[in-house]
């Protein structure tokens, strides 16, 4: 084989590797944030807290649910 046909595999290889190296982490990281979120109830307790607000349940659970319905809605 002559060096220009080695040197366009290399190319076509190494563009075909990064391609697939984005997708595969791309949808690596979307299933870790599926499985494990960002925020939870705890830390959403203790930023109302420091904001001087006396979390309720009831408030906790109505705020977690509407991130929740926000993620699924930036995802369609």
């Amino acid at each position: 084989m002559s060096t220009g046909i080695w040197i366009l595999i290399v190319i076509v290889v190494g563009i075909a590797c990064a391609v697939g190296g984005f997708f595969g982490a791309r949808k690596y990281m979307e299933n870790y944030l599926r499985d494990n979120p960002p925020i939870n109830e705890d830390q959403l307790r203790a930023m109302m807290l420091q904001m001087g607000q006396k979390p309720s349940q009831r408030k906790l659970h109505q705020m977690m649910n509407a991130m929740q319905q926000q993620s699924r809605n930036t995802k369609k």
